[in-house]
């Protein structure tokens, strides 16, 4: 049986060169899922200006201009045996709507594209991609603007560093969405921990008599350990587990562009106080790394 039943894809139709549609028809082939597509247009602004008579003409004229294109992409789709539905529609609060879809369609996975956003404005405002991993109910696909339409390397980033019940089903659910994803497009799988240990982290341990380097040695060691256990209950092969010790944006960052990583699958957590101003590492990695972001 197909890892996914329903995708659901939103995007911005006049970015009419987004790689978001061949990314969603490449997984919904290969799944054998339905795909809807939801085409929300922002209101214009420039309307305003017109006579009300006017304004609605306009409207309706650069709504059916979407349409159109819209039927023309989705006529493409279904000649290569991709079952589509289409819609074209005003947003007039598009995180609202977007989740507004979700809850109707109930899909497996939310996709789509990544809207980049530059440090000083995510400085004022909070990006919708932001909001969209703080609040959707589901696993949220953001497609980057290259790489390949059918992901060939999935890697799973974990963390191996707590104990607790909720951490380790949020690892299990990272993993099963990884391997759900590679699954269905033959992709490689790959576990990948980065170990950030802060002089903070250390004080939580106890000094026990130990030097500062002993106690690092002992927790990487520890941490290490507890990686390795994780793999190992889920079969990944060993040349397919990476432990590697560093801040997780970084080493993300870096990982992605050496080993040409297609999509990286994380953890969403809620965030709250100077946390959800700064934003999570998810968060973060949305800006930094090449491949696509698949958070659950």
């Amino acid at each position: 049986m197909s890892q996914y039943q329903r995708l659901l894809l939103i995007i911005n139709p006049s970015l009419r060169h987004s790689q978001a549609i061949s990314h969603a028809a490449a997984l919904a082939k290969a799944s054998g899922a339905s795909l809807h597509i939801a085409a929300l247009v922002k209101s214009l602004d420039m309307l305003s200006l017109l006579a009300e008579g006017d304004r609605e003409k306009a409207r309706a004229g650069h709504l059916q201009d979407h349409r159109e294109w819209l039927k023309e992409q989705a006529e493409n789709l279904r000649d290569r045996g991709i079952e589509v539905t289409a819609e074209v529609s005003w947003a007039d609060d598009m995180q609202q709507d977007i989740l507004d879809h979700v809850a109707e369609m109930q899909p497996d996975l939310l996709i789509k594209q990544v809207q980049h956003e530059s440090a000083l404005k995510r400085a004022f405002f909070t990006p919708l991609d932001w909001r969209l991993l703080r609040h959707c109910p589901v696993p949220v696909y953001l497609i980057a603007g290259g790489g390949h339409a059918l992901p060939r390397k999935v890697v799973a980033a974990v963390d191996a560093s707590n104990s607790k019940p909720q951490d380790n089903e949020l690892n299990e659910r990272i993993i099963k969405q990884a391997s759900d994803l590679a699954l269905q497009c033959e992709a490689e799988l790959h576990l990948l921990y980065a170990c950030d240990i802060s002089a903070a982290y250390l004080g939580d341990m106890g000094g026990g008599g130990l030097t500062l380097s002993e106690l690092t040695r002992q927790l990487r060691e520890d941490l290490k350990k507890s990686f390795l256990r994780l793999a190992g209950r889920y079969g990944v092969p060993s040349d397919r587990r990476h432990f590697i010790q560093g801040h997780p944006v970084s080493v993300l960052s870096e990982f992605a562009n050496e080993h040409h990583v297609d999509v990286i699958v994380m953890g969403r957590v809620q965030s709250h106080g100077l946390d959800k101003l700064l934003g999570s590492t998810t968060e973060h990695i949305l800006y930094q790394v090449p491949c696509s972001i698949l958070a659950v």
